[in-house]
């Protein structure tokens, strides 16, 4: 068996790795992380997987400190791009030709233009586009020092060009799907996800999206996939006969088909009615991507993202106080919390507070316990945490009042001006009325996710229907509390 860790863009290749599997007698099996967490896989002194598979290089480089890490190869390149309603690309004037950032930030400025995109400091697509958009507006430099980043010019054009995301997402692939399900402009992402959206957009009879290239500032996913060297023979062995597979030119042309590139210079002939050029696509785009940074200036330019040039967070966590909870249930939730409220834990994994941010805290049992507020990045946030550890479980479940009176508090702030979620986490059953926070949601005239966190014997049909109302998602906290916060956090 093969134990690979992916980033989440490469679901789409599980039948072609299947088949490999059937041919060799083999068992792959596939997890699916943010690139950041690859890399803190990688960080670590013993790495639990066989492969690693990350959507770009960049982030092999930075997370191998052991360098264990041998045999990469790119199995396949896929450009970032803006993805923008067909017809609101033309009126904007974007068919046809070039399209510069600058040309981007214009409509972006006057309001025209709202995209999603993953976070930067969370997902490789959303990193490359912020990198991407780092180099032009600095003029495209060789390279990017730390002195540059700390440029005002640079700083307030960057808050101005990231003030025109509507919505964050932790994966790329799910950025697609939210996209679909939602009311965007645009969405920035791999090329190979616009194109999925677009086959989805045809099959359903509605206007597909136009691909429109940054041209100078234009990144690349090299999807490298590489051995985690553990001294094992025959898993090696395993694994370059797979490698080879995926390379070998019948199976490229597979991989084509799912709209992922294999070379810098073009498609092949019979590929090319996957490249649609009523789409924006160009087939024969010579792909002549930037100079990624150091590490360092990386990872400076990630806690800069993160606390001062995205749109601030504006989280309400909903937390379960019942019963239920007290014990196990509730150390967890307070180990999960500090991991997101004590700020020296969380710029560990670039899930920091800016000083605009607001957090809202709103313990739960039967009925809401309290509402608690902080403000920014400092001792507000500590404060929060405090008042968690105060709190003791007891009593029964209404996550629905609870989730209700989060809508009632975002009421009070203009969400334009923020990335705002519901994060809920429950362990049981609730009961209440759906049709309370429904009803304050629809008054609300803005579609906020309401995420919500699965734990001990939590009704999963009840979540997946909250995910469904408003457009979000539910993550499984039942074997790792922690981790589920930790990428919820990272959807916003």
């Amino acid at each position: 068996m093969l134990r690979i860790l992916s980033g989440s863009e490469n679901s789409e290749l599980e039948p072609i790795l299947e088949q490999f599997a059937e041919e060799n007698g083999v068992r792959l099996e596939m997890s699916y992380q943010g690139s950041l967490d690859i890399m803190r896989e990688l960080e670590q002194e013993s790495v639990p997987y066989d492969a690693v598979w990350p959507a770009s290089s960049l982030w092999l480089n930075a997370g191998d400190s052991s360098l264990n890490v041998k045999h990469a190869e790119s199995i396949s390149i896929t450009p970032v791009a803006f993805g923008i309603w067909q017809s609101l690309a033309e009126q904007l004037g974007f068919v046809g030709r070039e399209v510069t950032v600058s040309d981007l930030l214009e409509p972006i400025r006057s309001g025209q233009l709202r995209f999603c995109m993953t976070s930067a400091s969370q997902s490789n697509s959303g990193a490359s586009a912020y990198i991407g958009f780092l180099y032009t507006l600095l003029g495209n430099p060789e390279v990017i020092t730390m002195e540059d980043l700390q440029r005002e010019d640079l700083r307030a054009q960057m808050t101005e060009l990231l003030s025109g995301v509507d919505r964050s997402s932790g994966s790329s692939d799910w950025l697609k799907d939210m996209f679909l399900e939602g009311d965007f402009d645009a969405m920035v992402n791999y090329e190979c996800l616009i194109i999925q959206a677009n086959q989805e957009l045809e099959a359903q009879g509605r206007e597909p999206l136009t691909v429109v290239y940054p041209a100078d500032g234009l990144t690349l996913a090299d999807s490298p996939l590489a051995y985690v060297d553990q001294g094992d023979d025959q898993k090696e062995e395993l694994f370059l006969s797979l490698q080879e597979y995926l390379l070998s030119q019948e199976v490229q042309s597979q991989i084509q088909r799912t709209g992922r590139r294999s070379s810098y210079t073009g498609v092949n002939p019979e590929n090319r009615d996957v490249f649609r050029e009523d789409w924006g696509l160009q087939p024969d785009r010579v792909l002549s991507p930037i100079h990624m940074p150091s590490s360092q200036v990386l990872f400076e330019a990630l806690n800069l993202y993160q606390t001062a040039l995205k749109k601030p967070s504006l989280n309400v966590y909903c937390l379960d106080y019942s019963g239920s909870m007290s014990g196990d249930g509730n150390r967890q939730l307070e180990a999960a919390m500090e991991q997101l409220l004590i700020q020296s834990y969380a710029a560990e994994n670039f899930l920091q507070a800016s000083e605009q941010e607001v957090n809202i805290l709103i313990p739960f049992a039967g009925s809401v316990l309290g509402v608690y507020t902080a403000q920014g990045n400092g001792s507000q946030l500590e404060e929060l945490y405090s008042t968690l550890e105060e709190l003791s479980p007891g009593g029964g479940t209404d996550m629905y009042q609870a989730a209700a009176q989060g809508v009632e508090e975002l009421k009070q702030y203009d969400l334009s001006q923020y990335t705002p979620a519901i994060i809920l986490l429950t362990d049981g059953q609730s009961g209440g009325s759906f049709n309370q926070l429904a009803e304050a949601y629809g008054e609300l005239g803005s579609q906020v996710p309401i995420f919500s966190i699965m734990f001990g014997d939590a009704d999963e049909s009840q979540l997946e229907n909250l995910a469904e109302f408003s457009n979000a998602r539910v993550f499984d906290g039942r074997e790792d509390l922690v981790g589920a916060f930790r990428s919820v956090k990272g959807y916003n």
